[in-house]
Parts: C-alpha cells; sequence; structure tokens
C-alpha cells in the first residue's frame, strides 16, 4: 500500500516517518473559503518549488471552541466536510491535531519542536503574519522565522483574497448566513452554502404527519443557520431532488439541544436510511418556533411546503 494514500492522519500519534518532509500551512479552514482556496494554491506553489507534500494542520476541536465552549461561533462545516473540501483543493495531507491541555500548554517554542519539526520536519510555513501560538502567546510571525533561519526551514506570509472592496472571512460568512443573504455568501464562499451527512434514522413523527423527511444528526456540531430553508438535495448517485429543510432542535416535539437537519423532498418516496446527502440551500422561509399543538405545525408544514413550491417555480417573494 502506498503510505502517501493516507492522506487524512488523524493525531500526532498517527505521524509516520514517511510523513517527515513537506511544506505545511496552518489554520481553522472553516468553510474551506475563496480566501482559504487563495492560501492553498499558494501552498501547493511552494510545495511544488521544493518538490514536497502541501500540508495542512488543524485542530479539533477548534482553538476558540476549546477556549469559549458553547460561546464559540458556530462553524461553516464540519471536520468531514473541512478534510474532504482541503484535499479537493489539491493539497496531499491534513493533519487534525487534537486541542487539550497538553497542547495548549505548550511553549511556542516547543510546539515548533514537537509539532512542525519532530512531526513533519516541514521545509518551509506558509501562515499568517498575525498567527499567534503557545501557552505564552509568544509564538509569532517573527518567531518562526527567527526560528526556521536557525533550524532550516522557510516562512512565507499568507496571501489575504478581497472581493469587491470585502475581505473573505468566515466571520463575515457566518453573519451573511445568519440573515439569510445566501447569494452574498455563495460569491465568498466560491460555492452554495451546503451541509452533508448521513441520513438516519428518526422518530417517523413526520410521515405520521404526512410530512416524511430525511434527517441528518449534527451531534455536537452548531449550524450557522435555523429556522426553515429552501434546499436542493444531492444524493451520492448524482440524482439532485428539492424540498425544504428545518435546521434546529424542534421545539414543539422534543425541545432537544441537539441540533438536527431535517429535509422534506418534493415527490419523494425512497426509503434512503444511510445514504450520504449533501443538502444545498437557497432562502430562508421562516424562523423555527414553537406550535401549541401537532396540528398547528402540520398546517404550517404544508405552508411550508407550498411557499418552497413557489420558490421553485420561481414565483416566491421574500
Amino acid at each position: 500500500m502506498n503510505p502517501a494514500a493516507h492522506a487524512f492522519i488523524r493525531g500526532l500519534h498517527n505521524l509516520r516517518p514517511w510523513h517527515r518532509g513537506c511544506v505545511a500551512t496552518i489554520g481553522s479552514f472553516d468553510g474551506v473559503h475563496l480566501g482559504h482556496q487563495a492560501i492553498l494554491r499558494q501552498l501547493i506553489a511552494v510545495g511544488q518549488q521544493h518538490q514536497l507534500p502541501a500540508v495542512v494542520i488543524v485542530f479539533e476541536p477548534q482553538p476558540h471552541e476549546f477556549f469559549s465552549g458553547d460561546k464559540a461561533p458556530a462553524r461553516l462545516m464540519r471536520l468531514r466536510e473541512k478534510v474532504q473540501a482541503l484535499l479537493a483543493a489539491g493539497v496531499a495531507r491534513v493533519l487534525c491535531v487534537q486541542f487539550n491541555d497538553a497542547l495548549r500548554n505548550l511553549t511556542a517554542e516547543a510546539f515548533i519542536e514537537t509539532v512542525l519539526l519532530d512531526g513533519l520536519a516541514i521545509k518551509h510555513l506558509v501562515v499568517g503574519d498575525d498567527f499567534r501560538f503557545g501557552c505564552d502567546r509568544r509564538g509569532d510571525f517573527a518567531l518562526l522565522q527567527k526560528v526556521g533561519s536557525e533550524r532550516g526551514f522557510g516562512v512565507t506570509d499568507t496571501c489575504t483574497l478581497e472581493i469587491n472592496g470585502e475581505r473573505v472571512s468566515s466571520t463575515r460568512i457566518r453573519q451573511l448566513l445568519e440573515v439569510g443573504d445566501f447569494a452574498h455568501a455563495e460569491t465568498l464562499l466560491g460555492k452554495p452554502y451546503s451541509i452533508s451527512g448521513r441520513i438516519a434514522y428518526g422518530q417517523q413523527l413526520g410521515r405520521k404527519l404526512g410530512v416524511p423527511t430525511a434527517n441528518v444528526h449534527l451531534r455536537r456540531y452548531r449550524s450557522p443557520l435555523h429556522g426553515v430553508f429552501t434546499v436542493t438535495v444531492k444524493f451520492a448517485d448524482g440524482s439532485v431532488h428539492q424540498g425544504v429543510a428545518n435546521v434546529g432542535v424542534r421545539p414543539t416535539v422534543t425541545g432537544d439541544k441537539k441540533p438536527l437537519l431535517e429535509v422534506h423532498l418534493f415527490n419523494f418516496s425512497r426509503k434512503v436510511y444511510g445514504a450520504m446527502i449533501d443538502v444545498i440551500f437557497h432562502a430562508k422561509l421562516r424562523d423555527e418556533k414553537k406550535f401549541n399543538s401537532l396540528d398547528e405545525l402540520q398546517a404550517q408544514l404544508q405552508m411550508d411546503i407550498a411557499q418552497g413550491q413557489d420558490f421553485f417555480r420561481g414565483n416566491w417573494l421574500s
């Protein structure tokens, strides 16, 4: 088996001798938006110059999630989606480092030694000039340059991408999704916003209400979206179907705190449990709300479906 075929490396303990010798970048890469893609192209070009594989280093959980917990911003994508998008962009490998107390307590110098040198034996690092790391926050671009000149690796600043004078960032995309501006978000992402996952068994309540749904558990993942939306769903076989989706905690039924993505597809009756789907969001219909009865909920769901169908016919007005 070709060792290089193992493109996703979960944890420093899974690094092997053949992973040493590379060019690398470090970041959250949440959304893998056009700004991230520009950095990845920069990294890949450096790798080609050195004739070395390009590696992206990410953390799980993301550092701000480790420190802020539930108060951290919602993610644009889950780890699985992120890894797929990074590899699709052309990098050779993704190293996911667990962010825990042991990593948090490393000094900047120890981080460079443990991760970048002992772990990956990097020859070049592409990183933002505002990058900070280490328990003492002493790690910065200048320190990386200093250690690099002493230990034999180069350091290059990442490029910043602006579109129509606006810096492309995950924070800005989150803001756009929260207000339902999917067209603007798509401009910065370089693709429509979507959530992917595997269809799981639910409580079958939607079927009892005459609105069967395909459910994707979001688990610990917090979506930047909440409410009811028009969507298209892509299946692995290439088929595409229109529908409406609810992202939230179903306050009328359970009031659970665990978020769920529920998709109702128009004129669709196949059993698809276990299938992987990609749910692409187009427009927000309404906020999620708690109804006084299941009858009220059922009536609203029928209104949502009618409004969603109008949207796809081109008759929908926001």
